[in-house]
């Protein structure tokens, strides 16, 4: 197996054979992003990407049931080069049931419903969509590249082929002046999407994004913890999925949370109002991360 740079994954792909189909991202302008700006992106050449999936299914075959194909938005690969890895894939690890990729609005709106149908078909199941916001100004300001239409358009099409999606926001990405309207517009975002799963993340600010030149120059402010923690009950209170897993698991969180939206709706927001009055302790600066 071969990796170029540093590999991101979620973190409920923690057990997941990660293969590094493509090189970086192809869009790589988001604001706040700093995971593939050292990176050129390429699609890696389909006999080097098949060689990997042999090695690995020759070391960890029978112990490997998931994969996940790197790097920043797989999906823009033809559908003719998904399709080849997929059937390697499933030829390489018997027990294999879910293969999945980050994907941008952009990638799911390029192809047909009858083209992710077969990638569907072929094993690719599970899409992580990363909207951050569902605040048009605040995408537009982070360069997300789509709007809150795009993203629902994406979505429809995803279910439409049969795939689950995983809707990802981002906690403090408004600054102080839009928090309200993010935080409302991505409970707005996540109804209409309707995903399986939904994931907040953390705004960090990473030395030399463009988010942090903006933050030098006082054109952006990050909200204080206890108004992301507000952003996050607002999204949960608000957001109406038919039947989403939740979860704040990533490193990036204060505050580590598990549940089904809508059913533990409640239970929650009060575990949030707890942490907000100081009755819960919050993860430490230092053990949190990217």
């Amino acid at each position: 197996m071969r990796y170029e740079g540093k590999i991101y994954r979620p973190p409920s792909e923690a057990r997941s054979f990660i293969l590094q189909a493509t090189i970086g991202c192809s869009w790589n302008k988001c604001t706040y992003c700093d995971m593939y700006r050292d990176k050129q992106f390429s699609v890696r050449p389909l006999r080097e990407s098949l060689e990997d999936i042999d090695a690995a299914g020759h070391a960890y075959g029978r112990a490997t049931d998931t994969v996940f194909v790197a790097d920043g938005d797989g999906l823009i690969m033809e559908t003719d080069h998904w399709l080849s890895l997929l059937e390697r894939t499933h030829n390489a690890f018997p027990r294999l049931r879910r293969v999945s990729c980050y994907a941008m609005a952009s990638n799911v709106q390029e192809k047909s419903v009858a083209d992710l149908v077969r990638l569907r078909k072929a094993g690719l199941t599970r899409l992580y969509i990363g909207p951050e916001t569902g605040d048009d100004v605040t995408m537009k300001r982070i360069a997300k590249g789509a709007t809150f239409d795009d993203h629902v358009e994406a979505a429809q099409k995803a279910h439409e082929a049969g795939m689950e999606i995983s809707v990802i926001a981002l906690l403090g990405v408004g600054g102080t002046k839009r928090s309200q309207e993010h935080a409302e517009g991505m409970a707005k975002l996540v109804t209409a999407m309707d995903p399986e799963f939904f994931a907040a993340l953390t705004t960090t600010v990473v030395p030399e994004t463009p988010l942090a030149k903006l933050q030098a120059t006082e054109r952006f402010e990050l909200p204080s913890i206890e108004r992301m923690l507000e952003e996050l009950r607002i999204m949960v209170d608000e957001a109406r999925p038919t039947n989403a897993l939740f979860r704040t698991n990533h490193a990036s969180n204060y505050l580590p949370l598990k549940g089904r939206l809508p059913r533990d709706r409640e239970q929650i927001c009060h575990v949030i109002d707890m942490a907000l009055s100081g009755q819960i302790d919050l993860r430490s600066e230092w053990s949190r991360g990217l």
